[in-house]
């Protein structure tokens, strides 16, 4: 029968934790080159993004009042049945904010009514 001695175990210790380590400090490497790639494409992401949502909003002013109306019905649609559902909460005020957008185009369409009483004589 033979037994493990104090220093077997001990130098198989250290070895194990030195393999963790490494691992853990390659894990970090990995991670910081994720974040750093990330890091270095934002602006673009940002810029592509904004300019799609400028066209977005282009494309529901030009378009009818009976297309913007059928847009926020069906967003709103959308809405709904994902908070029956059950979907999560941000996906279901994500699916929101065209009602917010093409609600808005709808309210500067909407004819102003004029404040002042005429006067008849």
């Amino acid at each position: 029968m033979t037994t493990s001695t104090p220093s077997n175990r001990s130098r198989s210790e250290t070895s194990s934790s030195g393999d963790a380590r490494d691992a853990v400090a390659t894990a970090a490497a990995e991670v910081r080159n994720a974040v750093d790639s990330m890091a270095s494409s934002l602006p673009e992401v940002a810029r592509v993004s904004r300019g799609l949502v400028d066209d977005a909003m282009r494309a529901v002013e030009s378009g009818s009042d009976a297309r913007v109306s059928a847009g926020v019905t069906l967003s709103l649609g959308l809405a709904i049945g994902m908070l029956i559902g059950g979907a999560p909460r941000l996906l279901t005020i994500l699916a929101l904010v065209p009602v917010a957008a093409m609600g808005l185009v709808m309210i500067d369409r909407r004819p102003r009514a004029t404040g002042g009483r005429t006067s008849a004589g």
